[in-house]
């Protein structure tokens, strides 16, 4: 190549940016397309890192989003009591924790607190439903009637029993979309009777679908009263109580008025565990923006890979054209601007690479999505511009070294070697 693309007189006729930018960039690419196998391959070990980083950094994001939106759509000023004090592993009654019971009278007098404008005591368990020779085993949720308010569930045949005092049960039951279509088909379902561990219901109300809950049909289940589902699972406390507050109340306002209540009704014990939705959504995204981000740096030693074949890609062309150096430094060339040559050189490799990677990873999030339906995938705009940051970022550390080489190197002795 002539030495006039960075002659001195140009410098002196043009301003400083314009000198040294037009005419390197332009002897760069001359440069990186007379080896295009060696600039290929440099590219690609950059592209498969940023496509890998896209994918499954995208996955990651797209599965905190689904968690958040699974638990966000029964609504935000929600708290769920369960019984019993973690004291060491923050799992209530399990290893460390003191389970003490929770009882249907706990729930009716946190249900007269003025801040608390629904309620839902909750006994659950695992039964065999049989109606019609059919049955199958089933989640069994012993609830009240205000489920629906309270959970966002919406009834789409029939409707729950009558509100009244919970510790009075009844023998009536709806039945989840999944189960009724499993033991009825596309028959009505309504005021037929169904067996639950042995003792018949009559069926009042059929739910509308509500889908997975991570990874549980929810809607192969069945409601009934809560003080039944106690004697038919054989229990003597409440598994939970979920408690839904005026709009208008802070949640620490409200935790520390249960909290009282209870401590107040278990003889001065704490021997229960509050948590917030708000406190449960941030610990979940929390948790999936650390599995992201350590999956993301999984990924990410790809792009090490291609940093380190552009780093020996670069010292060997700084040793291949010593001459050109050389011969560029006579004319006038300075060490800054050989410096910067070769960083240009290194930064478009990668900049090209992170672009052709970024291009297949977006097409792989595509491919699975359409694939995959249900498989939660999504690529915020950040993530995308980060990933060219990066990739350039990348290409120029990469070049640091050989570009300091070529800037050293002694006109004198560099044309000898020529």
């Amino acid at each position: 190549m002539s030495s006039a693309a960075v002659r001195p007189e140009a410098n002196r006729r043009r301003g400083p940016a314009e000198a040294s930018w037009a005419p390197i960039g332009a002897y760069a690419a001359r440069a990186l397309a007379g080896h295009r196998l060696r600039t290929a391959l440099n590219m690609l070990g950059i592209a498969v890192g940023i496509a890998s980083v896209i994918l499954l950094t995208s996955i990651g994001e797209g599965t905190r989003r689904f968690v958040f939106d699974q638990f966000s759509q029964f609504g935000t000023n929600i708290i769920a009591i369960n019984p019993g004090k973690s004291e060491t592993l923050g799992i209530p009654g399990v290893l460390g924790g003191t389970t003490h019971k929770l009882t249907l009278d706990d729930a009716l007098a946190i249900e007269r607190l003025s801040s608390v404008t629904d309620l839902v005591p909750v006994a659950f368990g695992s039964a065999r439903v049989e109606a019609r020779g059919r049955g199958r085993a089933v989640y069994v949720y012993g609830v009240t009637p205000n489920v629906p308010e309270l959970w966002k569930f919406a009834v789409r045949q029939g409707s729950f029993w009558s509100a009244g005092d919970p510790r009075q049960g009844g023998y009536t039951a709806v039945l989840g979309p999944t189960l009724k279509r499993e033991l009825f088909g596309a028959e009505n379902a309504l005021g037929e009777l169904v067996r639950i561990g042995g003792t018949r219901f009559r069926v009042i109300g059929i739910m509308e679908p509500k889908g997975r809950l991570l990874g549980i049909d929810i809607d192969d289940s069945v409601y009934v009263p809560v003080a039944t589902a106690m004697n038919l699972l054989n229990r003597t406390e409440l598994d939970e109580i979920d408690i839904q507050f005026h709009a208008g109340e802070t949640t620490d306002r409200v935790v520390a008025g249960v909290k009282a209540l209870l401590t107040e009704r278990h003889r001065g014990r704490e021997d229960f565990t509050i948590t917030t939705q708000e406190e449960m959504l941030r610990v979940f995204d929390r948790v999936m923006k650390t599995i992201t981000a350590a999956v993301g740096a999984i990924a990410g030693i790809s792009l090490l890979v291609g940093a380190i074949g552009i780093l020996t890609t670069m010292w060997i062309a700084v040793g291949e054209r010593t001459g050109e150096i050389g011969l560029l430094r006579a004319v006038g060339v300075r060490r800054h601007q050989i410096r910067i040559l070769f960083l240009t050189e290194s930064g478009a490799m990668a900049l090209a690479g992170g672009v052709a990677g970024l291009a297949v990873g977006l097409g792989l999030c595509a491919l699975l999505r359409a694939a995959i339906p249900g498989l939660p995938v999504a690529t915020p705009l950040g993530f995308a511009v980060a990933a060219l940051a990066v990739s350039v970022a990348t290409g120029l550390v990469a070049g640091v070294l050989p570009s300091q080489r070529a800037a050293k190197l002694d006109p004198i002795q560099a044309l000898r070697q020529e």
